[in-house]
């Protein structure tokens, strides 16, 4: 019998796992030792979750065996009304926050409560492509407004406007950004805004960089701006708290909460047929969101990923064939390979022999929905050393 899998996923892509990890996962299987590059997952490189959060979810183990309100913990849900608060987000409220099985989880539950079959969502080009995948297995098309490389990756707004029609429902945007690292700007964030407005469309705001900064770049909250709109705020404990198997993430909803009840009420629904989020990893939203924000040693000059960054820049200035614009936030670098230099360059057929000859596992820049082949994405996590020796690695192949 032939198991066809659904038409759905004709058009679904996440190369961050797909054959090129699983070729990595052969090599190590057959005892080569891999570099994974490919996925922001710090503990895989020896960064620890923060004590502190590590002892609140033993301490409440007992209280995490059964099923909780399909929202989240109470506590865990106040916790990020206070932080969004703090940053000056009005009108934010407990019964408006939605805990979820890491932000991936919530992408997928928020499409699916709003698209109807071709409606349409703006998404950012390079995007991270788990939007773009959620768009189309929910039926609708992701339309992808363009970031240029020659703008510093900030979104073109007139391109984004020119692209809404009667059937746009939402417009994404991911800030800090994954994959580029860049940092929106108060002027292109307030014209997001006034467009979203305008159209009566809702702002996703995927934030789950927010104080993975780097040389004192400011980042705005997108929900302190908005005002006649519905604006999603989404963050969580992975990246900042490096806390990935947790997989704790969170939903807020703000600004125009009053045309809003139906949307929540179908995203409640959609949250308690899947129970609830993983409840021992919430009790530690309260501690970490809380006190001394540890990341902020590692971000700063001499911490362990600003090295990191400083290292992948200094690389790339002594390339031949490299070119970067430097990321500003996140825990990436949206590497360029000179065209000039490589004509006939190939993104993926590059990850492929790097993979192969010098065992590095890298992402391949097509694969975030860029619009050419010639970038690579790398994660910043590993330490300055090691980075260093895989750029040694990329020139090599890179030469050939």
């Amino acid at each position: 019998m032939n198991y066809k899998p659904s038409n759905s996923l004709n058009d679904v892509r996440y190369e961050i796992r797909g054959k090129l990890a699983n070729r990595a996962y052969e090599l190590e299987r057959q005892g080569y030792e891999i570099t994974h590059l490919n996925i922001g997952n710090p503990g895989l490189f020896g960064f620890r979750t923060p004590e502190t959060m590590r002892l609140a979810m033993i301490e409440n183990l007992a209280q995490s065996e059964a099923y909780c309100h399909q929202l989240g913990i109470f506590p865990a849900r106040e916790a990020v009304v206070m932080q969004q608060q703090n940053r000056g987000i009005k009108g934010v409220s407990a019964e408006h926050v939605f805990i979820g099985n890491g932000v991936s989880e919530l992408i997928d539950l928020c499409l699916r409560a709003i698209l109807d079959n071709g409606d349409e969502v703006l998404i950012p080009s390079p995007d991270y492509p788990l939007w773009t995948a959620s768009v189309t297995l929910n039926g609708g098309k992701a339309m992808h407004y363009p970031c240029p490389k020659e703008n510093g990756f900030q979104p073109d707004i007139e391109a984004m406007e020119s692209m809404i029609t009667n059937r746009t429902r939402a417009i994404v945007v991911i800030n800090p950004n994954n994959p580029t690292g860049a940092v929106y700007s108060l002027e292109i964030l307030q014209a997001i805004v006034d467009l979203a407005e305008k159209h009566n469309l809702i702002i996703f705001s995927d934030e789950i960089y927010d104080q993975v900064l780097f040389d004192n770049v400011e980042f705005i909250p997108m929900a302190t701006l908005v005002k006649s709109t519905l604006c999603c705020t989404m963050s969580g404990l992975s990246k900042v708290y490096r806390a990935c198997g947790y997989r704790i993430g969170w939903a807020v909803f703000t600004g125009d909460i009053d045309h809003a009840t139906k949307y929540l009420e179908a995203l409640e629904l959609l949250a308690s047929l899947r129970l609830c989020a993983n409840v021992a990893g919430q009790w530690s939203v309260q501690t970490a969101l809380g006190g001394t924000q540890s990341i902020k040693d590692l971000v700063s000059s001499g911490g362990r990923l600003y090295e990191s960054r400083k290292a992948v820049i200094d690389a790339v200035e002594k390339s031949d064939f490299l070119k970067l614009t430097a990321p500003m936030g996140a825990m990436y670098a949206f590497v360029e390979v000179d065209s000039n230099k490589i004509p006939n360059f190939d993104d993926y057929s590059f990850a492929l022999n790097l993979l192969e000859e010098k065992h590095v596992l890298i992402a391949p820049g097509s694969s975030f929905n860029a619009g050419n082949n010639n970038h690579f994405r790398i994660t910043l996590l590993p330490d300055s050393t090691t980075l260093k020796e895989v750029f040694i690695k990329i020139d090599e192949v890179l030469s050939t």
